[in-house]
């Protein structure tokens, strides 16, 4: 910790100490406490973004798309895989110890009753975010939207929900139709709603939501299709519909078309095929804010380019082998990672999979969609809160049961032999112990949250 912030190890181990409470939705506390600072949110220009998966990913892309155009960004997300301070980020990068020193200090000290701890990180964000003085904040939802923290934005620029499917059921409900409602509670009246490909269901929904309050315009993602003795993308963008596809059957460039604009052509910072439907959000969202600062949609080539999100297909050398992070964690997520293998891995006999996930989730249909795609599998239990049984997990599909994430890594490296591949995945927080230690940084404790 940095000399010009004393305090702080101290306020982060007060935060720690409010993760056992877990989440409790509600947006009393929330509204209570930011009040009691002066209302930090209420003058920042923002972006709110839900979603089952995607939504960070979105988030990133948005993020550099702005700071691109020369705009002063603030980003919120959770969780972190290393540090605390990576849940808010000014300018791209994590904040300064001195700056979460007074933002926590404030969340923590001066409200008027006890926060959560996403509650706390939520307040301190929008403290950062004004003391920052950003021209745009960029918020990742926690959990849901109609209840979670970050939903306490009045009039936010832009509003999006990346997907919707099965996660988090207990809370948000047993259909898609009931997961959707809880997600269209961030949709504000006048506010523009940017969507990603959802299911007929999913689509109804939210759109009887956003009529409901008399949300802003819509638009949709549509999947592109292909066309042409080249097989190249037909990218369209039709009324109220954003196109996206590949340029070619073999490119890695993408094609985003929306209503009466041209294609975009960008290959994208973000890896997997998947991403092409996420830039189709994030360029949803750069549209409308063009509205205010026309320079966003300039840069949304060079942003979408530089974009970055860590463990998301991200690759690290180990020297004898690669080891792919990716941080699917339910089974949707697990198809998109099971996409990537498919097109762009090695092959299932130079693939190695190290796998965990926690009891909650969607375990065995993710371990039976992965565990085709690499000819050996090792088993690992992500820290945190419980783990999926390592022998319900060798039951499904055999494999080793070691248990320690790490040691589990590097037995897949010696069996993947040179040139193979590691992946692993199933657990936001397995990714961010192993990344830790791949890449030498000392961790925050894990908080499921």
């Amino acid at each position: 910790m940095s000399s010009a912030a004393p305090r702080l190890p101290a306020l982060l181990e007060a935060l720690g100490q409010r993760a056992p409470r877990g989440m409790v939705l509600g947006l009393g506390r929330v509204r209570e406490a930011l009040a009691a600072l002066g209302d930090p949110h209420a003058d920042v220009a923002a972006v709110h973004v839900a979603g089952t998966n995607g939504k960070g990913s979105v988030c990133a892309m948005v993020e550099s798309v702005a700071r691109a155009a020369g705009l002063r960004t603030g980003l919120y997300t959770s969780p972190h895989l290393s540090r605390f301070a990576e849940r808010i980020r000014i300018d791209g990068e994590p904040i300064g110890d001195a700056a979460l020193e007074r933002a926590l200090s404030a969340a923590l000290e001066r409200v008027p009753s006890p926060l959560t701890f996403f509650e706390a990180l939520t307040v301190a964000a929008f403290v950062a975010f004004r003391d920052a003085g950003v021209d745009l904040a960029i918020l990742e939802v926690g959990l849901g939207g109609r209840l979670d923290a970050t939903n306490v934005l009045a009039a936010p620029l832009c509003t999006a929900i990346t997907s919707i499917a099965f996660d988090h059921v207990a809370l948000l409900g047993p259909t898609l139709a009931d997961i959707a409602r809880e997600k269209a509670g961030i949709l504000k009246p006048g506010a523009p709603v940017v969507l990603g490909p959802l299911d007929p269901e999913a689509d109804a929904a939210i759109e009887a939501a956003a009529r409901a309050i008399s949300a802003g315009p819509r638009l949709r993602v549509a999947r592109a299709e292909r066309g042409g003795s080249a097989g190249e993308i037909a990218v369209v963008g039709r009324a109220g519909e954003i196109a996206v596809g590949r340029a070619g059957p073999l490119a890695r460039a993408t094609r985003v078309a929306g209503p009466g604009r041209p294609a975009l052509e960008v290959e994208l910072g973000l890896r997997g095929a998947h991403q092409a439907e996420n830039a189709g959000v994030a360029c949803g969202i750069a549209w409308q804010l063009a509205g205010r600062w026309p320079e966003v949609e300039r840069a949304l080539p060079a942003g979408l380019a530089a974009a970055r999100w860590p463990g998301r297909l991200e690759r690290i050398d180990a020297g004898a082998a690669e080891v792919l992070l990716d941080c699917a964690h339910n089974p949707h997520g697990a198809q998109a990672l099971a996409a990537w293998l498919d097109e762009e891995g090695p092959g299932a006999a130079r693939t190695a999979l190290v796998f965990g996930a926690m009891a909650d989730k969607g375990w065995g249909e993710m371990l039976q969609t992965l565990a085709p795609r690499a000819q050996r599998r090792l088993y690992a239990t992500p820290q945190g809160r419980a783990a999926a049984p390592l022998e319900a997990l060798r039951a499904i599909a055999p494999g080793e049961p070691i248990g320690d994430p790490c040691a589990a890594v590097a037995r897949a490296i010696e069996v993947a032999g040179p040139g193979g591949l590691v992946v692993l995945t199933g657990s936001i927080y397995l990714v961010g112990e192993v990344r830790s230690a791949l890449l030498g940084i000392a961790p925050d404790p894990v908080v499921t949250l």
